[in-house]
């Protein structure tokens, strides 16, 4: 059987157990609907106070930030669950050994463990704040801007989840999952959420050159937007920048294979 189609049987293997209780999954996936609603009524009302408009930047323009950063979050969480779960279910019982014994590869295997149906309710309020976004700030939807979006979405994607594969490749010196990698995920998500030209200097440069969560969600959406940055950088940036994304990526799996080579089993 091929990677992709093992991935597949994996997922659905993942989705199937879920089916099996149909309330519950239903429940978990209302629940992230709502409980992540909780935020869009935050923004609201930060915009609400100020008159509708924060330095410039209007409340539909800041929600194209929030939707598609949620949206990118939601797949890699999605995606990356064994590697958050990776010292508690694998490292710590034993079972990683058998997915060493497996002839495919490591990353594969944990992606396709546990594929949360729940995440869809965080995916999906981020649709929906992407139809009002688009509504308020007058987003016209051209070809050109569709490619920066999906081109972003997908670099988002290979951010959050190689922030994940280094969660769990701490577990390789840990056996727990660190809490302290929240702060890039879920803390990465909020900090995403608005415009980087509102962050102190410091903080900027952190989220462009370090963790680049800016050169998959600020620089595309002022492309999306047609509008100037205020920091200055060209326009063309934002046709570029999700490729931070795929490089933060690749160096996450090589600090995981850096971690794998430390593992010595549990002897059982």
């Amino acid at each position: 059987m091929g990677s992709l189609a093992l991935f597949a049987r994996l997922v659905m293997a993942s989705l199937g157990s879920q089916a099996r209780y149909p309330a519950s999954a239903l429940m978990l996936t209302v629940g992230q609907f709502l409980g992540t609603g909780i935020e869009v009524i935050a923004v609201w009302a930060l915009f609400h106070r100020f008159g509708g408009e924060v330095q410039g930047w209007r409340i539909g323009e800041i929600a194209l930030f929030y939707g598609l950063v949620n949206c990118m979050f939601a797949i890699a969480d999605a995606l990356g669950r064994g590697f958050d779960v990776l010292g508690t279910e694998f490292l710590r019982t034993g079972a990683f050994d058998r997915l060493l014994l497996r002839p495919r590869p490591l990353a594969l295997q944990l992606m396709g463990h546990d594929f949360r149906i729940s995440r869809l309710g965080r995916w999906m309020q981020g649709l929906l704040v992407l139809a009002f976004a688009t509504a308020q700030a007058d987003i016209a939807w051209t070809p050109a801007s569709i490619a920066v979006a999906l081109f972003a979405l997908a670099g988002g994607v290979a951010l959050f989840l190689g922030i994940l594969v280094l969660q769990g490749t701490l577990s390789f010196w840990t056996v727990e999952s660190l809490e302290i990698a929240n702060v890039l995920t879920y803390g990465g998500v909020q900090a995403a959420q608005y415009p980087l030209a509102l962050y102190a200097r410091w903080f900027r440069l952190m989220m462009t050159f370090a963790v680049p969560l800016a050169c998959v969600a600020y620089y595309p959406v002022l492309s999306i937007l047609g509008k100037a940055d205020p920091l200055g950088a060209p326009a063309w940036v934002g046709w570029v920048s999700p490729l931070a994304g795929f490089v933060f990526l690749a160096a996450a799996f090589g600090a995981w294979r850096v971690g794998l080579r430390r593992y010595a089993s549990t002897g059982s």
